[in-house]
Parts: structure tokens; sequence; C-alpha cells
């Protein structure tokens, strides 16, 4: 039976029906930060809030890996199936800016400042099959 697992716990709510990236707010200055953490990477306050971050976002800025990562980069693909793919900041509402895969990967398509959602896909699958699930920015239809 395939099962299906966050690529690391605490990254984002999984499973869920509308699943969120999850960021930390201090409660001393508001700044929000993600991944979350447990104390401020602003003012180092240690009283810090969980919490999902806004689904839609704006694209900072962008590029597009045309090699394969060295490891410890881990995905389904190899040098011979590797296609590029685009990778961003988004900008939440906030202002916390999120570095991430891009679905699409054609310069022509992304321009800074387009509206981006976050959505969740199978990133990888391990041995026994199970997926293992990512987060990925999609331009906002």
């Amino acid at each position: 039976m395939t099962k299906q697992k966050p690529i690391a716990e605490g990254l984002f709510t999984w499973p869920a029906a509308q699943p969120a990236l999850l960021g930390s707010r201090c409660n001393d200055c508001g700044i929000v930060s993600f991944p979350a953490a447990q104390s401020c990477m602003a003012c180092s306050g240690q009283d810090v809030t969980v919490e999902e971050l806004p689904r839609r976002g704006t694209l900072w800025t962008w590029t597009v890996q045309r090699f394969m990562p060295k490891a410890p980069y881990h995905s389904d693909e190899t040098e011979q199936t590797f296609q590029p793919y685009g990778v961003g900041y988004v900008e939440l509402p906030g202002g916390v800016r999120v570095e991430g895969r891009l679905t699409e990967n054609d310069p022509a398509k992304l321009r800074i400042g387009m509206a981006m959602d976050v959505v969740f896909e199978p990133y990888r699958h391990e041995a026994n099959g199970d997926e293992v699930i990512g987060f990925f920015f999609r331009p906002a239809a």
C-alpha cells in the first residue's frame, strides 16, 4: 500500500485538506520566519508561535536550475532523466520570503511580481513505493 509522507516533518501540514507551509512568528518583535524555528532569527526571542503561512505570494526572484544538483539532493531523477526546473523566492504576505522549487521552468512564463500559489505534490518515491511529498510554487491561475 502506497503511503504519502512529507519531505520533512514540521515543514508543512500533512496530511491536511488544505495543506500549508508552517512558519514561526516572534511574539516579541513580530518577525515571521520559514521554516518554523524555536527562536527568532531577528531578535533571538524565545517566545514564538508556529502558524500556517498564506498559500499565495509574489515571485520575488527566480532562476532555472539546468544541471543535476550534487548530493545530498535525492529525487527520482537520474543524470539521464533530469529536466531543468525553476527555483525562486516567493514573498508571502507578512514579508517572509520562502525559497522553493517552481512548477514552471520556461523563462517566458515567469516574471518577478507575478502571483504564485504553494502546491504540495509528490517529489520522489522511496524503495517501498511510498510517495514523498514536497512543496512547490505554481503560477496562480
